[in-house]
């Protein structure tokens, strides 16, 4: 039997109490998620890890949009399209307010979710973007006791799209393959006979995730094991996490503890 865990951005901002986008409870997911890797390291044959990486200037950060005073938004803010059209908030830069136009257009299409600014986060480079040390440590222990390499998905680094999915971004770019299909990452997932899911956060990118394996598993989820106590929602949006599960479920995605996955 051939088996993956996917693992969804496991990063200090989102793992750690002092990150800048900690959700509460993850610090204890990683916690379980570290000793369920050393459990099922034997039976283990693929680890995915993915890795959220942005800029300071970014779509859903503070810097990209002004209103009409000069002042950014603050983290948490809301942006509607009927926002932009209105011009209660417009880009930082007055050639960009097109281009900001269309995206919140388009993601607003799509009925995921509306634009939200969030804390700068996961900076390339920086101290968050870092794996939290715990699952990093069970990460390379694997690595090494088999002499395998984890795979390793960046997502998040063009500042013109949203990339809560590892599969794609929410308005993929067409200047920039990298916010398309991640074809790779598919094919991986199509091979594995069970695939465990996990990490941060259960409401947007494990979510989002999950959703863009829909098309290519061709509706059947049923290879798929979301690990649920390992992966927590953003505060505020635990309602959309709740419902992800259960539309899931509808779809065959099967639900675990980390003591019982691959038990």
């Amino acid at each position: 039997m051939r088996t993956l865990l996917l693992l969804v951005d496991p990063q200090n901002d989102f793992c750690d109490p002092r990150g800048s986008l900690y959700v509460p409870g993850a610090s204890e997911d990683a916690a379980r998620v570290a000793a369920m890797i050393g459990r099922i390291s034997e039976g283990l044959g693929e680890l995915v890890v993915t890795m959220d990486c942005h800029h300071v200037l970014d779509v859903a950060h503070p810097l990209m949009w002004v209103d009409a005073q000069g002042n950014h938004p603050a983290p948490f803010t809301t942006i509607t399209l009927q926002d932009v059209e209105n011009g209660t908030w417009r880009a930082v830069r007055p050639a960009w307010q097109g281009r900001l136009l269309h995206y919140v257009s388009d993601l607003e299409a799509q009925g995921r979710y509306r634009l939200t600014v969030w804390p700068e986060h996961c900076l390339a480079g920086s101290w968050g973007f870092g794996i939290v040390p715990r699952v990093f440590e069970a990460v390379t222990a694997w690595e090494r006791e088999h002499a395998v390499t984890a795979t390793l998905v960046m997502k998040g680094e063009n500042p013109w799209t949203e990339h809560y999915s590892a599969v794609r971004a929410e308005v993929p770019d067409p200047a920039e393959p990298g916010t398309g299909v991640n074809r790779p990452l598919v094919e991986k997932i199509l091979a594995a006979d069970v695939v465990g899911v996990s990490g941060e956060a259960l409401s947007h990118c494990v979510a989002n995730t999950v959703r863009d394996l829909v098309e290519p598993l061709g509706g059947d989820l049923s290879r798929l094991v979301l690990i649920r106590d390992t992966t927590s929602s953003v505060p505020g949006f635990e309602p959309l996490g709740e419902a992800f599960v259960e539309e899931m479920q509808t779809r065959g995605m099967k639900l675990s503890s980390s003591l019982g996955f691959l038990a």
